[in-house]
This record gives C-alpha cells, sequence and structure tokens, in this order.
C-alpha cells in the first residue's frame, strides 16, 4: 500500500525544489522505476508484465469494442507479429503510422507535429531503446503531466485481433514505435478508451511542457500569419482541428477535409503567383490519406503558375498531406494551436530571456471555490497569487508587445480521462491600489466588490487549459483564477511567463498562524469530572464520551473519544487525569461558545464558508492549503462541519503545532527515527 497522498504530495513538492520532474530527471510514473525493472527482469531472465496497466479488457477500457470482439483480442508481443521487429526504422516520420479504430487522431496528429523536433522527439520517445540488445519487454516514455515531466513504464504487449494491431501501426509492418507510444499516453489517460476523441492542445502541451496557445481562426488577424511563420521556424509544434456539431461525426466533406478532425500543421511558406504573394500553410492528416481538393491541392492547377523552385513545394501523393492558402485554412478550420519552447515566437517579442513561475493550487467546496466575480461574495475566496511586475530596460521594438502571458490549466480529479468534468476555468488580474501595497493578505471582499479587473479571459471556457497575452506596466497585480460558479471542485496549475523581472507570491502560502488560545476558568469543571471520574480519579475515552454527550451540544463517537484521549494524555496512560481532563473541558467550552456565535441558524453545523472565521476567533490563521484539507478531513460531503469535529479539529491543529515546535527545538524542521515517528503519529 502507498504512503498517503499529503505524504506524497509533500514528497512531490520537495522533489519539485530539488529539480525532479525535470525533462532530464523526470519523476516515476506510479512509482516505476524503469531501470529498476528493467534490472531485475534480465537477472532473472523474465519478459516485463506491467501489472499497473494489465493485457486485459482494464487496459481496453468497457465500451471502446463489441463484446464480440473483446473475446478475441490477443495481447501480443512485437516479436509474435514481425520476425525481426525494430524500435525505430531509420528514423522517425509523419508517415510512418496509420490511425486505427480509437478515436485519438487529436493525439496522433500532435505526433506528426513531434516528428518536426528531433530534440524534443528523442526526449518523449527515448529512441535509443532496441528490441535487439539487453531486450526484457519493457519499454519508457517520457511525457510532462500538470507541472512536471514523468516516466512513464510499459510492457511491450499490443492488443491485436486476428494478428493484426487494433489501433495504431507502422505503414512498415516491423516497426513499434508508434504503437508503443499510443500504448504508454494510454497509460497515463487511463485506458485506450480514455484516449477516444479530445483536443489537440492536450497532447502538444503534454509533448514539451512549453506556453501552449490556441487562435481562434474565426477570430484570426494578420498577426496570426507571422506567428505561425515564426513557430515554423523554431521549436514548436502546431496542429489544427476543422469545426464540428455536438455529436462527433467524422464525415469526410465535398471538400476533401473531415469534419471534427484533427490536422497537424508542417510546414509555412509565402509564393508569388502571378506578381502577388500567396500565403501557404501545409497540413497532413493522421489517417495517412484524404486530401484538401481545392485550391493549391495536389493537383490544383495553381502550382503551374509559378516558379520553378517554388513548384517543389508540391509533392503529387497520397498519404494525407496538402496545401491550402491561408484564407481557405482560415475559412475551413476552426482553430490552430500552437506549443513552443520559446515564448517570442507566440509574443512576437525580441527579449533574450522570458521566466516562468509555476503554481499548484485548489479549488474546494465551500472554502476556496468561490466562482467568478458574478458571485461577489463568494469570489474573494478564491486562491489570489500577486506579481510585482519590475521596471526592466526593454528592446525599443517590444513596446507595443505583451509581456505577460498567464495560463490556467485544470487538473482533473479523476484517474481516467474521460471521467474527468472539465469545468468553465478562467481568471482576472486587478491592480493593487497604494493603500494595499503592504497588503500580506488575500485582496478583501471590500475591495473585489468596486474593482474593475486590468485583465481577465475573454471567456470562461470547458477547456483544460486557458491562457491570454497582456502588456501591464510595472507595479503590483493579484491574479485571481476561477471556475465561473462557486462550488465547483478541482485542482489547477497557474503559469505565469513574464518579460521583465517579476515576483510572484501565493497570497495563502502553505502552513498556519497560531496565537494563544485564551480559554476561560469553567466553575462547575471539577464538580463535572467528579461525577464522570471512576476511583482512580480519571476517565477512560468511554466515560469521556459520555461526559461530553451529556454536557455539550454534540454526538462524540467512541473512537473520536479515544482520539481526544491520545492528545491530551500527557501520561500516555489512555486515560485522562483531573489536569488534563481540566485543559481539555476549559478548551471545548471555549470552541463551543465560537461555534455557537458563528452557527447564527442554529442548526448544529457550520458551513465551510465559516470555518475560517470560526478558526480564527480560536487564535489559527490558516492557509488554502491547510484549510482545503482540514474541510475535506472533517467536514461531510454536505460542505458541513459539526461542533465535535470542529472541536477535534483544533485540539489537533494545536497539538500538532506544538509537537513540531518542541521537536524542531527553534529549528525549521526535525528529524525523527522510525520507531519515534512511529509512536507520534499512532497515538495522537
Amino acid at each position: 500500500m502507498p504512503p498517503p497522498g499529503v505524504c506524497l504530495n509533500i514528497e512531490s513538492e520537495r522533489n519539485l525544489r530539488d529539480g525532479r520532474g525535470s525533462p532530464t530527471c523526470p519523476d516515476r510514473f506510479l512509482g516505476q522505476d524503469f531501470s529498476d525493472l528493467k534490472s531485475y527482469c534480465l537477472r532473472k531472465r523474465l519478459r516485463f508484465v506491467d501489472n499497473s496497466f494489465p493485457p486485459d479488457i482494464r487496459s481496453l477500457g468497457v465500451g471502446l469494442l463489441k463484446p464480440e470482439e473483446e473475446k478475441r483480442v490477443v495481447w501480443r508481443r512485437p516479436a509474435e507479429l514481425a520476425s525481426s521487429p525494430m524500435y525505430i526504422v531509420e528514423e522517425t516520420s509523419r508517415f510512418d503510422f496509420l490511425q486505427g479504430v480509437l478515436g485519438n487522431c487529436w493525439f496522433l496528429a500532435s505526433v506528426g507535429s513531434l516528428t518536426f523536433q528531433r530534440e524534443i522527439m528523442n526526449q518523449v520517445i527515448q529512441s535509443d531503446q532496441r528490441f535487439s540488445v539487453d531486450y526484457a519487454g519493457i519499454f519508457h516514455f517520457r511525457f510532462w503531466r500538470f507541472g512536471k515531466w514523468v516516466d512513464v513504464v510499459i510492457d511491450d504487449k499490443l492488443p491485436t485481433i486476428n494478428g493484426e494491431l487494433i489501433f495504431v501501426r507502422s505503414k512498415t509492418p516491423h516497426e513499434f514505435w508508434p504503437a508503443l507510444l499510443e500504448k504508454a499516453y494510454a497509460k497515463v489517460c487511463g485506458s485506450y478508451m480514455d484516449m477516444n476523441s479530445g483536443n489537440i492542445s492536450e497532447a502538444l502541451k503534454d509533448f514539451t511542457g512549453g506556453p501552449h496557445v490556441t487562435f481562434k481562426l474565426s477570430e484570426a488577424s494578420e498577426k496570426l500569419w507571422d506567428v505561425m511563420r515564426r513557430a515554423g521556424q523554431s521549436k514548436s509544434l502546431m496542429g489544427c482541428s476543422t469545426p464540428g456539431g455536438k455529436v462527433i461525426n467524422n464525415d469526410v466533406l465535398p471538400n476533401g477535409l473531415v469534419n471534427m478532425h484533427a490536422y497537424t500543421v508542417t510546414g509555412i511558406t509565402e509564393v508569388l503567383c502571378r506578381g502577388r504573394p500567396v500565403k501557404l500553410v501545409r497540413i497532413f492528416n493522421p489517417w495517412g490519406r484524404g486530401e484538401w481538393k481545392g485550391d493549391w491541392s495536389d493537383r490544383s492547377h495553381l502550382w503551374n503558375l509559378l516558379r520553378p523552385e517554388d513548384q517543389n513545394y508540391n509533392i503529387v501523393r497520397d498519404n494525407g498531406e496538402f496545401w491550402m492558402s491561408m484564407e481557405d485554412f482560415c475559412g475551413n478550420f476552426s482553430e490552430v494551436d500552437i506549443c513552443c519552447s520559446d515564448m517570442n515566437v507566440l509574443a512576437g517579442s525580441h527579449s533574450s530571456s522570458w521566466r516562468t513561475e509555476a503554481y499548484s493550487g485548489q479549488w474546494v467546496m465551500e472554502t476556496t471555490a468561490g466562482g467568478c466575480p458574478n458571485h461577489p461574495d463568494t469570489f474573494p475566496k478564491n486562491p489570489q497569487y500577486r506579481v510585482t511586475l519590475q521596471k526592466t530596460p526593454e528592446d525599443p521594438r517590444d513596446t507595443n508587445t505583451p509581456n505577460l502571458l498567464v495560463s490556467l490549466l485544470q487538473k482533473p480529479l479523476r484517474a481516467h480521462r474521460n471521467l474527468a468534468e472539465l469545468l468553465h476555468i478562467g481568471f482576472n488580474i486587478y491592480e493593487v491600489p497604494p493603500h494595499l501595497k503592504d497588503l500580506r493578505e488575500k485582496l478583501p471582499a471590500t475591495f473585489l466588490k468596486t474593482a474593475r479587473p486590468v485583465g481577465h479571459v475573454q471567456n470562461f471556457l470547458n477547456a483544460r487549459e486557458v491562457t491570454e497575452f497582456f502588456r501591464l506596466k510595472a507595479g503590483d497585480y493579484v491574479i485571481i483564477p476561477s471556475t465561473f460558479m462557486p462550488n465547483q471542485a478541482s485542482s489547477f496549475i497557474l503559469s505565469i511567463y513574464s518579460e521583465t523581472e517579476a515576483r510572484i507570491k501565493d497570497m495563502s502560502a502553505y502552513g498556519l498562524t497560531r496565537t494563544k488560545m485564551n480559554t476561560t476558568n469553567v466553575d462547575e469543571s471539577f464538580q463535572l469530572f467528579q461525577q464522570y471520574a471512576d476511583k482512580y480519579r480519571e476517565v477512560d475515552s468511554e466515560q469521556l464520551q459520555r461526559l461530553l454527550n451529556e454536557n455539550l451540544p454534540a454526538r462524540f463517537g467512541l473512537d473520536l473519544c479515544k482520539s481526544v484521549v491520545a492528545l491530551m494524555d500527557l501520561s500516555v496512560t489512555g486515560r485522562l487525569n483531573e489536569s488534563e481532563f481540566l485543559r481539555l473541558w476549559k478548551r471545548a467550552v471555549m470552541l463551543k461558545d465560537i461555534f455557537n456565535n458563528m452557527d447564527d441558524t442554529n442548526t448544529g453545523s457550520l458551513s465551510m464558508n465559516k470555518l475560517q472565521n470560526a478558526l480564527e476567533a480560536a487564535g489559527f490563521g490558516m492557509s488554502d492549503s491547510m484549510l482545503n484539507l482540514m474541510a475535506m478531513r472533517y467536514g461531510y460531503a454536505n460542505g458541513q462541519i459539526t461542533l465535535e469535529n470542529y472541536i477535534f479539529m483544533v485540539l489537533r491543529i494545536e497539538s500538532m503545532s506544538k509537537t513540531f515546535k518542541r521537536l524542531a527545538a527553534g529549528e525549521k524542521g526535525m528529524m525523527l527515527q522510525e520507531s519515534e515517528w512511529m509512536h507520534l503519529t499512532m497515538y495522537s
């Protein structure tokens, strides 16, 4: 059994700080270490079988194939499909593969674009892998996934029917890099079924981890051509898609294009036709067939009007690749996606270096999921990030270009891609007024209710990622990412790319602050203890349960009372003596009074919206990340927390805080032996 998620999150944050999760030092997906697994298989003379993505219906996904087809599926290794299998034959190319029965043209169009960038391609597919040397039936690939690079391990068992690959296959029968790459990506998606339909921008981002922008072609300006031209000359990946209705239907239109289909942009050029410049875009259909039939298609007469050297651009071959004019491109495709490693490509700037900062956060129901500014009462609860743009020397050519790109990417809470609901997300940017420049906390609700943002997304979109360019003067700003509606839960990554020097701070950093808890003397506490204590003047957890439930408007369970005893039991006897009980009772009464004051509806429970105020009244200032954890751990699904859970939560916060300070002895951290750690965590 793996350690708890909170432990894994802390480990992941530490790894990122130490450089883990980079392209050269990726994190291990699902904790699998490729080198260790391969060495073990070679030592034991085994062929690797991946139990985390097993060769059965769980990895295919239910409903992808017809029931009678599922029964015929046989998972075979490449050596069972070809006499001399090879990972790569000569070199990788967009013409290597053909799409199978899986509706993942969005993924394969991205692969087609990936083949143009050798350095990125080799990083993703680990091109030095072989079937001939040290073969153990194990391969690995690297993808960028939600803020970090991961190394994904797979076995090479591939699903077949009648000895033929079901999904993507190579035109060269003994080449297998396309099928193995597809399997690795299916693993991170959850199954092959989870790759069925998608947006090309997802895979482009996962292949590069770089900044990404989607351009709506119906709103394209003259600048789009310049962006595409720069992208075509740099380490960029480009893809595009055709429009369609609500129902996915890949009909072939009379002009040769496929409805609701993803394509790769493979070339950008400009030619002279009858003395006039013509902008041309080259596009590739991942089906490996089916081409545009209009102007500048393979057999268009317009090619005959060009200079001989320009006619060489056109290769008449039914391979799915074709040219079309920029005008026809904008008229027949709905959007183009560009993902790159150089921000100057997208911004049109000349900066020597753009700076990048990324922050992970969460929207949790009733605490930090405040919705958009249309909901002024809850909007201020959203996470807030302060950005200070420094005044730095700028290239005179960049006076009209953007100097800031903000990207908001939502991280689904489900392991299976197709089960994840994409929320409508966006963000707003506010300039910090002079009277709030020294503020160390979130912008207050009183300010946000009347302030106008200086920047925002054009529309809240139910997309995995939304991005916007801005040009802002030097100064202090706060970016507030949010869902459109309140109380919609998800994780997110906010990435900020700045041309000028910038300082960025999470306005609700990890951790908590504590002020002294002022308890009051309770006159009846001694008599109360005497009433329930045994002859040794102690109470155990069962006696404490009866005492609390009979004297507080609460319903403490026995297990909760055992936990309370463990927190307050200084002598580690499993019982509370008089002084330990009095210390507990004073706190319980004080917390009950705070709770009742907050419970203005007299329901016996508090909404998570009021939890932060109740914690502050008890002496604890809590970050968004801690507040989110408390809501998930001690709250109910209806967004409420009861008195007994509130009391125990505050007692535990106080106890754990004191424990750390005592054992850290004034240092920033502490070191424990395993036995000490087990004693501390198992009885607390």
